[in-house]
């Protein structure tokens, strides 16, 4: 699970950010991300359910590319930011790992989105920007969506846990790396 599927290596997938404390909420994201995947311990049995999980970070505003996920929502009453409190964002994720669906969306000073959304696909006069993207087989759509969705100017990044086999994912710029899930310690 940890190792590249595309032949790009870890430098190349460093996100685009402006400076901000992006790649903070990056690091933190990833590292919560491979904690919800470490902590399940039914990822060989077929009929299991695994958490999955989908995070934007926005380097700008997202909201013309987004709408609303039903009534999935993350629990901003108990943790309004990646950065806060590590238990209470590790709480916060594995919850919505099982319950929800769409995505988070964390403006780059790590504030989550209290409305979980659908990324919508790249209107046509932006198709150039998908056309050469390398896909997986093991991509499903929420994959295939958050590699397309890193495409776009005002993503920084986006990571994906996959509720099939426990594969943590972060894309940026139209590529992709598989995070190595061992055991995290606690922050």
């Amino acid at each position: 699970m940890g190792d590249s599927t595309n032949g790009s290596d870890m430098a190349a997938l460093q996100p685009n950010t402006d400076g901000t404390g992006a790649e903070t909420a990056l690091d933190r994201i990833k590292r919560c991300v491979a904690a919800v995947s470490v902590e399940f311990d039914r990822w060989d049995d077929p009929l299991a359910r695994g958490p999955g999980l989908y995070f934007v970070v926005e380097r700008g505003p997202s909201a013309e590319f987004v709408a609303p996920m039903g009534t999935n929502r993350w629990p901003v009453e108990n943790c309004e930011s990646v950065l806060a409190g590590w238990a209470a964002f590790l709480r916060a994720a594995r919850s919505v790992a099982f319950t929800c669906d769409g995505a988070a969306i964390v403006r780059a000073d790590g504030t989550v989105r209290e409305t979980m959304v659908r990324v919508e696909q790249l209107p046509a006069a932006d198709h150039h920007r998908v056309d050469d993207l390398q896909y997986a087989d093991w991509m499903g759509a929420r994959h295939m969506s958050a590699l397309e969705t890193s495409t776009r100017r005002g993503v920084t990044a986006a990571v994906t846990l996959s509720e099939e086999d426990g594969r943590v994912t972060v894309f940026a710029d139209g590529t992709f790396e598989n995070v190595p899930t061992e055991p995290i310690e606690a922050e």
